[in-house]
């Protein structure tokens, strides 16, 4: 555990402002830590939608080395579709530099396997809720904010009290080894859990995805950028294997 930690503090320790010299770019610290570039700022290299075998030709656009899922009709995965990562992960530090739109809904997914919904709606997988908890009906509903920014959706809520601005960009951060997963926004860490256990899978039997089988529990899966209907724009997707 005192090895886990210390991977985290140096995850966090770093300002996003000072941690690269640009945008989709590693600095010389990085690349000697092991981190690497899901997206490269430019190319749809190393990702494609999560029900197609290639990059969506609509929905999703690249201006000036940001990622953008365009607005449609606000329904999930109507227009272009969630897309993922080609590669599988296990265990890793996810980053992920996110700006959402007023009363925007989307998300990042992880332990995603694009082969259990096949029909309409997103691919399923354990998901860091991005949303305007403001403006969004969204925050309102679940339990106890469990589908509001920063959640474990529809399973495990967040506080009130996080940091965030919606007029700026902010940094997303998905620790996951083995069976231990935590998320953080901005720095700061929003909850942690378990998973692979009685605990987990009573939480998940009352959730949503309680008719999808060993959801959580795969050992590893896709990553994944959610079209939830809503602009929303991403960069510095980065990830380190541990």
């Amino acid at each position: 555990m005192k090895k886990i930690i210390l991977l985290i503090i140096a995850a966090v320790s770093v300002s996003p402002a000072f941690s690269q010299t640009s945008d989709n770019t590693l600095t010389e610290q990085e690349c000697r830590e092991g981190w690497k570039l899901l997206w490269d700022g430019k190319t749809t290299n190393g990702w494609r939608g999560a029900k197609i075998a290639t990059f969506p030709q609509k929905g999703w656009v690249m201006e000036k080395g940001i990622l953008k899922v365009k607005p449609s009709d606000g329904r999930e995965s109507s227009n272009g579709g969630d897309i993922v990562t080609i590669q599988k992960y296990r265990n890793f530090i996810l980053k992920v530099d996110f700006k959402i739109t007023e009363g925007a809904n989307s998300g990042i997914k992880y332990f995603v396997d694009p082969d259990m919904n096949k029909g309409e709606g997103s691919a399923i997988g354990c998901e860091f809720q991005i949303l305007d908890d403001l403006r969004h009906p969204d925050a309102k509903l679940g339990v106890k904010g469990n589908r509001k920014l920063g959640a474990l959706y529809d399973l495990i809520p967040v506080s009130e009290d996080k940091p965030f601005d919606i007029k700026a960009w902010n940094t997303a951060m998905v620790i996951v080894k083995d069976n231990h997963v935590e998320h953080w926004l901005n720095g700061v860490k929003l909850l942690e859990y378990e998973r692979n256990n009685q605990e987990w899978n009573a939480l998940v039997a009352y959730s949503k995805y309680k008719n999808w089988p060993n959801f959580g529990n795969h050992k590893e899966g896709n990553i994944l950028l959610q079209d939830h209907g809503n602009e929303v724009w991403f960069k510095n997707i980065k990830i380190k294997e541990l």
